[in-house]
């Protein structure tokens, strides 16, 4: 029982660092679609008013998205705000918070084995992109490595898990005040 209160009072610490960590994943994710959305304004303009895109946009747009998405999911993780379909949990709260609790905690473990499994399944192509020096585009004229956007997927798909498991064992240690005897 000790461990326990010793874990619950130490969460809302723990709690501030990773959303600390995780908020700043999630700025650079946003500067980034900032950055794409710059990118992508200059080549229409160049495109159509100078007669001179920007070679690869497309490809760096492309492979941008699936970045940022990762780089944005662990703080939509830890903070509750992946979108879902809260219909069962809110008719179940009127009844039993407590099965909320728990029904809230499982949907967490198994977003965390989902995303655990996700940075498993993509790590051998982000190893093989590292070994093989592996490049998008056009050899002479651009080429970007893609090893980077391999990891951001590994980092992201493991982050988002860890912040799933803290979510877990959060929800499970939090007792709403209507529920003390």
């Amino acid at each position: 029982m000790q461990r326990a209160s010793l874990l619950a009072t130490s969460l809302p610490a723990l709690r501030r660092g990773l959303q600390l960590a995780l908020n700043a994943m999630a700025a650079v994710g946003v500067l980034w679609i900032f950055a794409i959305m710059l990118l992508i304004v200059a080549d229409v303009v160049g495109r159509n008013f100078l007669a001179a895109p920007i070679i690869g946009v497309a490809e760096i747009a492309a492979r941008s998205v699936v970045a940022i998405v990762f780089l944005l999911l662990p703080a939509a993780a830890l903070n509750g705000t992946l979108i879902r379909s809260d219909f069962l949990m809110r008719g179940l709260q009127r009844f039993s918070p407590r099965s909320v609790r728990l029904l809230d905690s499982l949907f967490a473990l198994a977003g965390a084995v989902i995303f655990g499994l996700v940075a498993l399944a993509a790590w051998p192509d982000t190893h093989d992109a590292w070994v093989s020096s592996e490049f998008f585009g056009v050899r002479g004229v651009w080429t970007l490595p893609t090893f980077p956007f391999h990891l951001l997927v590994v980092l992201g798909a493991s982050v988002t898990s860890l912040a799933c498991i803290f979510s877990a064992v959060e929800t499970l240690l939090n007792r709403p005040t209507e529920e003390h005897f």
